[in-house]
């Protein structure tokens, strides 16, 4: 998913670009905005990804209830 979001804050970040060229302000600021809100969204993924991989593995009831009886 990563990939998606860096595919397309690149892509903004180069329409930005045209459009600012092309002395088209406002939508060049609009276009700019989103590729910033998506490598925001990359940024996003990957510290759930980097959060998920150091989170302890905790033990459900079950596997305590069985640990106690042994």
């Amino acid at each position: 998913m990563k990939s998606v979001w860096i595919i397309l804050s690149a892509v903004f970040a180069v329409i930005a670009v045209i459009l600012f060229v092309r002395h088209d302000y406002n939508n060049a600021f609009v276009c700019a905005a989103l590729g910033a809100v998506a490598w925001f969204l990359r940024y996003r993924a990957q510290m759930k990804e980097l959060v998920r991989a150091n989170e302890p593995v905790e033990e459900t009831s079950e596997n305590l209830n069985s640990n106690e009886e042994e």
